[in-house]
This record gives C-alpha cells, structure tokens and sequence, in this order.
C-alpha cells in the first residue's frame, strides 16, 4: 500500500506542475492531445508506446518537453512496439477468431447488458470483446500474452484479469494501470489524471468517456444480431463478405471507412469494430485528421447513424 500512497503523492505534484505551466496539450484532432491521428496508428492514442510525446519542447507538453514520454513509464510496460499491445505475430489467442493474431488480455468480467420488450438480451461478441479488454477499466492496458523477446510469453495471460507478476518480468516496473480513475488495490489509475475535470482539464487529456466499465445500458447496444432483410426502420447492407461481414459500401472491397455487421453465432451482428475503426486513419482520407474517438465516417447530420437506421 505504501507504493499506491507515494504514486498518489508524486502524481498529485507532478499535476499541479502541469496545471502550473502556460503550456497545454497541442489539439488538432481531439481535446487536449499530441497525437496527430495522421498518416498511421503510430500517431493516434492507440499506440501505446506514445512515441507522439517525443521531441516535444517545454510547453507542449506542460512539463519539461520528453520528460512527458518517461512520466508516463510508470503506469506501464514501454514495450517499443506499437502494434504488441494488441498483437503478435506469435503466441496469439487461439480462441479469439475475430481478432488477427490477438495479444492482449481478454476480460472475463460479466456484464449488464441490454433487454428487448419480448425480454431477448443481448450479449458482447468477439469483436466487441476484444476492445472491452481494455476499455471496461478492469485490465491493465500493458497485459498481454507474448511480450516482445523471447522467454515472455504465458498463454494463461490471454483471459481474465492480467497477471500483475508475469508482466512485471518485463522491466520491473510494478505500474500497470488500468483506464479507472482507481486500480483494485487503490491506486491511480488513467483517469486518476485523465479525468477531464478539475486542475487538469483543458491540460491532459480527458478518458472519462472511453471507461465504460461493466454496465453496458447506457453505451449502444452490442452483440445484438441486425434486424433480417425487409424490417421497418431499418437500411439493408448492400454487400456480403460470407460468414465474415455485411457491409455498407460502394463496391465489392471492403474499406476501413464502410459500417460493417460481424458474423458470429451464425448471424451479424452490431459489435464496437461496427462504427469504430481502433487504427484510427484514414478515416478521413490519407493524412486525416478526423478521428472523433475512432469513428470510421464523421456523424456530422447524423450521417453514420442513419447508415444502419431508416428514419
């Protein structure tokens, strides 16, 4: 515990010093972020290493220009690697179908989901699986099954809740957060800082949109199959990738920015990759910075929403 109490205490000085500069987190895309959202991943927040953060100069980051890349080392494993955060080219989750060569732990959690009126409830696939791992706040956003290098690697890794010991194999360092304000053992977590609100908004930026933790209601529904061809209220998919997905494209190719249903359990299926694209670009073209927290087509008009819904 006494750990837990000095990460508050340098944490809690290390925010007021931030909130103490002129300095704020450039935005081009997205409140208060240095990541561009251009050209790859590399410069989106899903890369985990946060390599954006390099060469910055005092102010642009609101400390002291690359300290903002080593403060952040404490809160998880700095693997070097963009893509093992998520994937591996070996070693991978073998009963994760829907997620290529998939490296990070999945949450066994259960979740509060949704009911129709016949009383049907629905219930998260694959494809919606795979980003609660992180984006329920209940596993460190490091905990992965193949670490880079050889002898890391520990298959029971693939499901539950992160093995704290095996990734602490990795560096030493005992800082794995997770996305909720507090860790199980009461520690900070992400939005201990992330919190966007209090001395520190408009300054890091803000995650409390991204926990969604375990009651699903008030998020949109998924892993809840598509309404069948010729159901009121409700826009046919013009293409069919068989057993895989149906989509809303132009043409036979399916693109990063067309709104897709994911086969699983034998029908399609409304998932989180449905709308959001975790690579992040292009959604908006090469070089785009449109991103609105990873949608695959902006909403402006309600664009996206009325792709699947005929209102």
């Amino acid at each position: 515990m006494i750990r837990y109490r000095q990460i508050k205490i340098t944490f809690s000085l290390l925010i007021a010093g931030i909130v103490g500069t002129n300095g704020a987190w450039a935005s081009s895309w997205g409140p208060d972020t240095n990541a561009t959202n251009k050209d790859s991943i590399v410069n989106t927040r899903h890369n985990m290493t946060m390599s954006y953060l390099q060469g910055l100069t005092p102010g642009q980051s609101g400390i002291n220009g690359d300290s903002a890349l080593a403060w952040m080392s404490g809160t998880r494993n700095q693997y070097n690697e963009v893509c093992v955060y998520c994937h591996t080219p070996h070693g991978a989750n073998t009963t994760t179908t829907q997620a290529p060569l998939w490296n990070h732990t999945i949450s066994t959690v259960t979740y509060q989901t949704w009911a129709t009126q016949a009383g049907t409830s629905w219930y998260p696939g694959p494809s919606s699986l795979i980003c609660l791992g992180c984006h329920d706040g209940t596993v460190s956003i490091d905990s992965i099954i193949n670490m880079p290098g050889s002898g890391k690697y520990q298959n029971s890794n693939a499901d539950g809740y992160g093995d704290a010991a095996f990734l602490t194999n990795w560096s030493g360092n005992a800082g794995h957060w997770r996305l909720t304000f507090f860790d199980q053992f009461g520690g900070l977590g992400c939005r201990g800082c992330h919190s966007g609100a209090g001395g520190t908004a408009g300054v890091i930026p803000g995650f409390d949109a991204f926990e969604l933790g375990k009651d699903l209601r008030n998020d949109h529904p998924v892993g809840v199959n598509y309404p069948a061809t010729g159901t009121p209220n409700f826009n046919v998919p013009t293409n069919e990738k068989p057993n895989k997905a149906k989509y809303f494209g132009t043409d036979s190719t399916l693109s990063k920015d067309d709104i897709r249903l994911l086969y699983s359990g034998g029908n399609y299926k409304v998932e989180c990759t449905s709308c959001h694209d975790p690579h992040g670009v292009p959604s908006a073209g090469t070089g785009s910075t449109f991103v609105g927290s990873f949608l695959r087509k902006d909403n402006a008009g309600s664009t996206l929403c009325l792709t699947c819904h005929d209102k």
